[in-house]
């Protein structure tokens, strides 16, 4: 029944923000912390630098995995095993998304080399 609960409060909130958008209040909805601005409005940052922000985030998550694994191993204090656990899995996953979106971009790129001038 919780979760009924937690798919109505989601709704309304989303009705909230519809009826702002239309009468035309969609500036004064807050934006999530998680959402940045587009490049033209911040200062003009690159996919580039997206994309190497990203491909080192990965490589982050897996040295912290990789240094859980290793004081787990050591004995540690504070270190269990569900947190390795989820910390190894949690870089397998972004790894495997860096993947996935890398073979997209390099799909995309031979589409546009093929294409005729």
């Amino acid at each position: 029944m919780i979760e009924r609960a937690d798919i109505n409060a989601v709704l309304q909130q989303m009705r909230e923000v519809k009826m702002q958008v239309q009468q035309g209040t969609s500036s004064e909805i807050p934006r999530p912390n998680a959402i940045r601005p587009v490049a033209g409005e911040q200062g003009g940052e690159s996919f580039a630098d997206l994309f190497k922000g990203a491909i080192d985030g990965v490589n982050n998550s897996q040295a912290q995995a990789k240094s859980l694994a290793t004081a787990y191993e050591k004995g540690v204090a504070g270190v269990d095993l569900h947190q390795v656990m989820i910390s190894m899995e949690k870089a397998s996953v972004s790894f495997q998304a860096l993947t996935q979106v890398r073979n997209k971009m390099v799909s995309a790129y031979e589409d546009v080399m093929k294409m005729p001038i």
